[in-house]
């Protein structure tokens, strides 16, 4: 799916098109219904005691922030291929773990940059203690990773496959 070097992020065609279909509404329709509502609470009166007015104000810099954000990104993409389905680790992967040897105590992730981050299923970044640790490793090879208390952790790599969506 995506993977960060040097200010390059690494891109499906389907994640591009994602990420781009939303900069469109982002910087569209999303621009014009903002300043409708924006428009809508100015005419309610006195901006300083206005609720909606501040509300509408504080989406519109979140919407544009999330605009820069797109465009730096897709500005620095580079679309490629999904990854290989080869059983190694790396961006584009979901991966399945298990916690220091334990077949039991599982975790299934996405491995790829947090702008592809979806609710359908949990995403760590490559650059990530995690993803750093896992990166590289084949299906039955055990990893270690550094935990923010400086601890090291160890896990067994069970799985893993290309993203589908």
């Amino acid at each position: 799916m995506t993977q960060t070097s040097d200010n390059v992020t690494w891109l499906t065609q389907e994640a591009y098109n994602q990420l781009k279909a939303e900069l469109e509404y982002l910087s569209g329709p999303a621009r014009t219904e903002i300043a409708k509502k924006i428009e809508a609470a100015r005419e309610e009166g006195d901006l300083r005691e206005n609720g909606g007015y501040h509300a509408a104000k504080e989406e519109q810099g979140k919407q544009e922030l999330r605009v820069r954000q797109l465009t730096q990104l897709l500005d620095n993409a580079k679309v490629g291929e999904a990854p290989a389905d080869d059983g190694v680790v790396e961006p584009g992967m979901v991966v399945t773990i298990a916690f220091d040897g334990d077949e039991d105590d599982t975790l299934t992730f996405l491995m790829a940059s947090r702008e592809y981050a979806s609710t359908d299923i949990e995403t760590y970044s490559p650059q990530s203690p995690l993803g750093v640790g896992v990166n590289g490793k084949k299906v039955g090879e055990d990893a270690e990773y550094e935990l923010p208390n400086g601890k090291t952790a160890s896990v067994k790599i069970l799985a893993a496959k290309p993203y589908s969506g």
